[in-house]
């Protein structure tokens, strides 16, 4: 059996703990996100994995109530997934009650427990009875019940934020200018990562015109915020009569419209502008008389209300000092455009007749791309004049008027870009000195290790002396020795166990801190794409097409300044994509296709990347039409043209000034736009890739980093020092034989997918000292640039990290072929690599014919003396207890927290055995073992699988696949895993 008191029982318990703060706010975003999405298999299977892990660590720590509690709710997880149960606000709000009273066990006090639990104990029953409930539905359930905590202990943050999060939203009554979802450019919005939200269509979530809380009416002007009204509310009108337009007698849609027009009336009459006031209040009526079937919005009426949406946008989009002269320059535009939404509301009525003046005339040109369309939307107009004045006594009703203050979860406040900057590399290096706690813990345990030595050499150098040669004093001077060296070893032994725990929770701690300021710096796609819809919308209209525009992934987070580099690009295509992209509803229905095109853009994190596509379902290219056009262009000749594969050729329609339009038109075909995109994408970081089909269509695909403050990396070394290569840049990886090397006027290659790839010496590209002799395979970093592929030839691979981007000091200039700099976890700094740049030191090297061979010499690997094992398992308390029953043992264990990152190791560095756990995020034990069995480098390495499940079929599936053993997790309390290890790979 297993000493629990040398395992540090207390250690254990402190590590369920730990677990279950760290599952839970898992369960907590899951049941968010259930909230809006209650049918939603997938998010119940992560529930389902959540709580079975919590139930797993309580089983470890012999934790009782914990595994009930736990198990009831898997039961009901499981029930719910299996019949399929559509569930209620209420019955999500008693999960949340469940993972409370989880939480709360957990972090009750050991001392105190048993009395504690004795009050509680009818308490949990009723928790218990309420999660049963949800296997009968129908059966009430009981109403939930706060737990009690102790005198000491303080209810977790997460209980705290969640109750916030999921309570039902309160009905709006007042018209503040509250809704400051959207601020200006050089601030960000701080919001509770785990009630983030996607911007909801106006029919799911009517706008909240709650509070003010968060923002100081002192520090910003009122037309400031009734500018921020605007902008939040006008989004929602746009979306909402774009609905319309397929849907014209939807009740919500036309709900959230009027709400959205009784905002900005309400808004616009704080701030004294009537001509607002009036446009909105039309606008509310019309809405209102769609509500009560009196009057149906067509194609032609939405039409009229859109161009009210732009007139708001202009009101509020005009400086302080220019507010008159822009009135009374536009002023008949206004009353017509009322006019003719009054008329909306008098079936049969004409509107009036009258040409709409283009106010965009007057109005500086945006920075943004849609600023470039000719639908666009209109923007303020610079021009000085006599200033609004607002009497200060209009500002009483809002404070009389103001409603309650919203939940916690919504309230916002303004941040600076550059203030949040630091905080986030304040967060790094917090992240990174909290890793050199382990370093020192494990100098401690080599002292311990000489401490033992010292103490066996005591006791030979005692034995080996006669008698005669040590007198009675001599012998107690050697005792005392001995006893001095015992003390000293309990007491290093309990600083080491000490020191272990803190580290563990510093670093998580850190980390936790760490992802928290990076999702600060994260907006859902859809707040960059708002105006998709009505700019395709109205250049179909233009163009006598018929599109459907879908945004598909509209939550997914995106880093604020990826999003604002992204609208441009995003902007060229999808014009493109309908104007000659998509063909008209005649030539379509006479190739058989609907008469309705359709382009769809979507968001999704893939890989630890960001992917976007834009798709549409149009013509395509012309492979024949592109190959003439390029020569034609003199950028290559026949002969090579003629050679090109299409990816090949559709690299040249990203380059400046190349079209594949036919005709130059008011919307496309100036040659512009594509090579944006590419820049664009290699600014940040990332690539983008053209496919198409011909009478099917095309796609753009966009592959981005997550975030620019971190960066998924390749690290290699070169020349003894590492180096960062951005993932997203890297085609592929490769372990190249010498033998498949070949020379051809001075140059090195070898063949990739039927592909020549120039093969330099990454050393020599970097002007860095001459790297130690190669072995016979050469690890090489492929890159690429249009259809220019180099392999890069580095000392060795390092593993992929994650690295808080640190800007070179300006003082540098730009520094060739880097692009930035980083700290390891232990703080060692390292550069990351411009392949970009480095492309360019590639053809400049290979210009120079001063290439150097590629050395054959062979270099020995030397092979580590201890056997070296990896324990693959998403839970901390099993990998920790795993961790140490193999160390204790002798063995030198390495770590991985699901079959993805375990893989990576493997592919990484050398061992001699894996445990693994079989259910795990991103990829399972499963997967994780057949891959590396498949794989003809890794398929000898010996596996146990060690799992929760010890069902038949799941100890067979997991043999099947090539495990060697399968063991419960049972196994720790005896010398089954142990014995299995020494059976396998010996001591």
């Amino acid at each position: 059996m297993v000493n629990k008191e040398n395992m540090g029982y207390c250690t254990m318990r402190s590590l369920f703990r730990l677990e279950v703060e760290t599952t839970t706010a898992k369960l907590y975003e899951q049941l968010t996100s259930l909230k809006t999405q209650p049918q939603s298999a997938q998010i119940i299977e992560s529930m389902l994995r959540s709580v079975n892990a919590i139930k797993g660590a309580a089983r470890l720590v012999e934790f009782d109530p914990a595994i009930e509690l736990a198990h009831t709710m898997e039961e009901s997880l499981t029930a719910t997934l299996k019949q399929n149960v559509t569930l209620s606000a209420k019955q999500v709000d008693v999960l949340v009650n469940g993972v409370n009273w989880l939480v709360n066990l957990s972090q009750a006090e050991e001392e105190n427990f048993d009395s504690w639990f004795s009050q509680q104990q009818q308490r949990l029953a009723n928790v218990q009875q309420s999660l049963a409930s949800l296997l009968t539905p129908g059966v009430r359930a009981t109403p939930p019940v706060a737990p009690v905590l102790l005198p000491t202990q303080e209810p977790p943050q997460q209980h705290q934020a969640v109750d916030a999060t999921i309570s039902e939203p309160k009905p709006e009554t007042n018209n503040n200018l509250t809704n400051l979802e959207t601020l200006s450019s050089s601030d960000y919005i701080i919001q509770n990562p785990i009630s983030q939200q996607p911007v909801s269509s106006p029919a799911e979530n009517p706008p909240s015109t709650g509070s003010d809380e968060g923002v100081s009416i002192s520090g910003t002007s009122m037309l400031d915020l009734f500018r921020l009204e605007v902008e939040a509310q006008t989004a929602i009108l746009n979306e909402g009569l774009l609905a319309l337009e397929s849907q014209p007698q939807s009740g919500k849609a036309l709900e959230a419209l009027m709400r959205a027009a009784h905002s900005i009336k309400g808004a616009a009459r704080i701030v004294a502008l009537d001509a607002a006031v009036n446009l909105a209040h039309v606008m509310e009526d019309c809405f209102v008389a769609a509500q009560n079937q009196t009057i149906t919005l067509g194609a032609d009426e939405v039409d009229i209300l859109l161009h009210g949406v732009d007139l708001l946008i202009n009101i509020s989009q005009v400086e302080d000092g220019g507010m008159n002269r822009w009135l009374s320059e536009n002023g008949e535009d206004i009353a017509t455009t009322r006019q003719n939404i009054a008329a909306i509301l008098t079936p049969g009525a004409t509107p009036v007749a009258k040409e709409q003046k283009k106010t965009q005339q007057n109005i500086p040109a945006s920075s943004s791309s849609l600023a470039t369309s000719p639908t666009q939307l209109p923007v303020a107009n610079n021009t000085p004049a006599t200033p609004v004045k607002t009497e200060p006594t209009k500002l009483e009703p809002v404070a009389q008027k103001a409603a309650p203050p919203e939940t916690s979860a919504d309230r916002v406040v303004r941040v600076s870009a550059e203030n949040l900057n630091r905080i986030m590399g304040l967060a790094g290096e917090s992240l990174i000195e909290a890793n050199w706690l382990q370093p020192f813990a494990d100098s401690l345990l080599i002292l311990k290790k000489r401490q033992l030595e010292l103490s066996k050499m005591l006791e030979e150098l005692q034995n080996t002396l006669p008698a005669s040669y040590i007198n009675q004093k001599g012998d107690n001077y050697l005792e005392v020795v001995k006893a001095k060296e015992r003390e000293c070893r309990e007491i290093l032994l309990e600083r080491i166990n000490e020191l272990e725990l803190y580290a563990r929770r510093t670093g998580n701690l850190s980390d936790r801190l760490y992802r928290e300021v990076i999702a600060s710096n994260m907006r859902p796609f859809a707040d960059g794409v708002q105006g998709f819809p009505r700019m395709i919308r109205d250049l179909a209209r233009k163009l006598g097409k018929q599109v459907k525009f879908e945004i598909i992934g509209k939550s997914t987070p995106v880093d604020r300044d990826i999003l604002k580099k992204l609208e441009a690009p995003l902007t060229h295509i999808l014009r493109n994509s309908v104007d000659h992209g998509l063909e008209t509803p005649d030539i379509r229905s006479a190739a058989g296709k609907p008469t309705e095109g359709t382009v769809k853009l979507e968001a999704v994190h893939r890989g630890g990347m960001l992917s976007i596509t834009i798709t549409d379902d149009g013509k395509g290219i012309n492979f024949d039409w592109l190959r003439q056009k390029i020569i034609s262009k003199s950028l290559s000749t026949a002969d090579l043209v003629a050679q090109m594969s299409e990816s090949e050729l559709l690299e040249f329609i990203f380059l400046p000034g190349f079209s594949t339009a036919k005709q130059v038109t008011e919307i496309s075909g100036r040659g512009v736009g594509l090579d944006v995109a590419k820049s664009m994408a290699q600014e940040v970081g990332g690539t983008v890739r053209a496919t198409t089909t011909m009478g099917k269509g095309t796609s753009f695909h966009f592959q981005l980093p997550l975030t620019l403050s971190v960066v998924r990396t390749l690290l290699v070394e070169i020349s003894g020092e590492p180096y960062a290569f951005p993932l997203a840049r890297i085609d592929q990886i490769v372990m190249v034989n010498k033998a498949d090397i070949y020379s051809a006027e001075n140059r090195q290659y070898f063949i990739m997918n039927n592909k020549n790839i120039g093969l330099l010496a990454a050393n020599q590209v970097l002007e860095l000292p001459k790297s130690p002799p190669n072995s016979d395979t050469l690890p090489v970093v492929v890159i690429s640039e249009q259809s220019d592929y180099y392999g890069l030839v580095v000392d060795r691979f390092l593993g992929e990290h994650d690295l808080v981007v640190r800007p070179l000091d300006p003082r540098l200039g730009k520094v060739q072929d880097i692009s930035a700099a980083a700290l390891m976890g232990d703080g060692t700094p390292i550069l990351i690599v411009d392949v970009s740049d480095l492309m360019r030191s590639v053809d400049n090297l290979l210009d120079s014919s001063s290439l150097n061979r590629l050395s054959s010499q062979i270099i020995t690997n030397l092979v580590e003396q201890s056997k070296r094992i990896l324990v693959v398992d998403d839970s901390i308390t099993v990998r920790e207890m795993e961790r140490k029953l193999l160390e204790n043992k002798g063995y030198k264990v390495d770590v991985a927290v699901n079959g993805m990152e375990g893989w990576h190791a493997v592919c990484s560095n050398h061992y001699d055995l894996i445990v693994s756990d079989v259910d795990m995020p991103r990829m399972n034990g499963i997967e994780f073992v057949s891959r590396v069995k498949n794989h003809p480098k890794y398929n000898s390495l010996p596996v146990i699988i060690v799992s929760y499940k010890d069902r038949e079929e799941d100890r067979i599936r997991g043999l099947e696949v090539g495990a060697d053993y399968y063991l419960t997790k049972t196994s720790f309390h005896d010398n089954t895993l142990i014995n299995a290890v020494i059976d396998l790979i010996g001591n």
